[in-house]
């Protein structure tokens, strides 16, 4: 099977050269010069094989250019790949793009792609996106602008991960090592670096020799803001042209204010909360399902997120495939639930509760008091994001006794969630069994889609039944923007600049 990128017509060329010459259609982008973006935290990565969390992939992912990409409607495109061959389930060739240049004027090769390739497979590089692509054996440039990819046996996931795997270039990464490039990195994106101040902003400059649709605005500034009602307050000022996290009541600020305006989608992000059976009394399967059942999901998504959020049975949400109908979590039944604690013997125990200004605080204390409310003392530990990372990736004795999280793979695929929260073998997972490890390493080993199906229903039983985790809702996202910003989120939360626009 080849897929191949539809070509622009010339016609098309053209009548785009003219839009862009013409100084009536460019006034409005001129009038807006630089974009500010309010973030909850700033990035605890700009090197986009490190850290996958929101307020980083916001940022890098306008820095650098990717395999793949999805359009606005979430379909798989071409995007550094302009085409794809499988010549055996387990090897597939990949066409190069020709005409793209690094921001330092080097070109981008087939050898940078299986650099890039290697490098986030490489253990010793220990990303916390490994577990997305350890199925990848190796990369290999196989002709000019051709990258011959092998995994271990089939993988059917594969073009939905490397929608998420970014291009580094080799010759910088050797040169200046790992931390420097996550300091001061180079892509090949519509933007590029502009200055990091630590703790406060980060600032991106439009690539105006990037390949591809360029951006409006001429600069993009990302601001750490953790106070959701200041990101609301600086869009209503003006100071603010896009804020990120709203929650509903602060998103009925803006309806009406003309200042600003929310925008908002039911994306693919799965809010749960994780519980660590390495420790005690959490290690007691009775303990687990306490938890579940003493948190009541319907009363978070209607009374604090605004009915915008879908209550969730399983760690999958109707657009991942691998949703398996007819799992049913535990029922909410906080009575049930204070017995199995009192059975347990674990009244009165103390557990810590990891959470980051990211999360919506008003979940994680809602939580906090249903837990309380059934004999469980509970104390939030709230860390900046780095911190929290930190935490939820170590060792799982070391880890949080429980931690809120709200887990993206944006590949619409239930490997992509079930497989690093789950599997022994990645950073972010606290369980440890080896029949769920073998299940998982099956679904993503088949491309028959029915033993994928089989499987998942055995690991989302198996969470239902032992409670690692408690899946919570399916999230919305809430933006603010300025009422003059043409935009359209996507479910895979992906904030494109170049697909911004704005209007006077």
């Amino acid at each position: 099977m080849t897929i191949r990128r539809i070509s622009r017509s010339l016609a098309f060329a053209l009548a785009g050269l003219a839009f862009a010459c013409s100084p009536l259609v460019l006034q409005p982008a001129a009038a807006k010069e630089m974009l500010v973006v309010d973030l909850v935290s700033e990035p605890s990565s700009l090197d986009p094989h490190k850290q996958w969390n929101p307020d980083s992939y916001y940022v890098y992912r306008n820095i650098f250019d990717n395999m793949l990409t999805r359009d606005d409607a979430g379909k798989i495109v071409p995007q550094i790949a302009t085409a794809w061959e499988y010549v055996s389930d387990s090897e597939i060739v990949f066409s190069i793009r020709d005409d793209v240049v690094f921001h330092d004027g080097e070109k981008l090769t087939a050898e940078d792609v299986a650099f890039s390739i290697g490098r986030i497979i490489d253990p010793a590089f220990a990303s916390p996106q490994l577990g997305q692509f350890n199925k990848i054996v190796s990369a290999e440039a196989t002709g000019e602008h051709e990258v011959t990819l092998k995994t271990d046996g089939a993988y059917p996931v594969l073009l939905a991960q490397l929608v998420k795997l970014s291009i580094v270039p080799k010759h910088v990464v050797e040169a200046v090592g790992d931390d420097e490039f996550n300091l001061k990195p180079v892509g090949s994106g519509p933007y590029k670096i502009g200055e990091w101040k630590r703790g406060v902003s980060v600032s991106l400059v439009r690539n105006d020799e990037y390949w591809d649709d360029k951006g409006a605005f001429a600069g993009a500034e990302f601001r750490a803001v953790p106070d959701a009602a200041t990101r609301v307050a600086n869009l209503q000022s003006g100071t603010a042209d896009l804020g990120v996290s709203l929650d509903s009541d602060l998103a009925a600020q803006l309806e009406g204010s003309g200042a600003a305006k929310p925008l908002t989608v039911l994306t693919e992000r799965i809010g749960y909360v994780k519980l660590n059976p390495a420790r005690g009394p959490l290690d007691d399967v009775r303990v687990r399902k306490a938890i579940a059942q003493a948190i009541d999901k319907q009363a978070i998504v209607e009374g604090l997120l605004g009915g915008f959020d879908q209550p969730l049975d399983q760690m999958a949400t109707p657009s991942h495939f691998g949703f398996v109908e007819g799992i049913e979590a535990a029922p909410y039944d906080p009575e049930e639930a204070r017995r199995l604690i009192e059975e347990a013997g674990a009244a009165g125990k103390t557990l810590s509760f990891a959470t980051s200004p990211t999360f919506d605080q008003r979940i994680v204390q809602a939580i906090a008091q249903m837990l309380s409310d059934v004999g469980l003392k509970v104390e939030i530990e709230l860390t900046d994001m780095a911190t929290y990372l930190q935490r939820v990736q170590s060792e799982p004795t070391n880890q949080p006794f429980i931690s809120f999280g709200r887990w993206s793979c944006a590949c619409q695929d239930a490997d992509g969630v079930l497989y690093p929260l789950l599997h022994s073998s990645s950073s972010w997972s606290a369980a440890a069994n080896p029949d769920i490890d073998a299940l998982l390493d099956k679904a993503r080993n088949t491309l028959d889609e029915g033993e994928r199906l089989e499987a998942y229903k055995s690991v989302s039983t198996y969470v239902a039944e032992q409670v690692p985790l408690v899946p919570l809702y399916q999230a919305a996202i809430i933006y603010g923007a300025a009422s003059g910003l043409e935009w359209t989120p996507t479910a895979n939360e992906s904030m494109f600049l170049n697909r911004m626009d704005w209007t006077d």
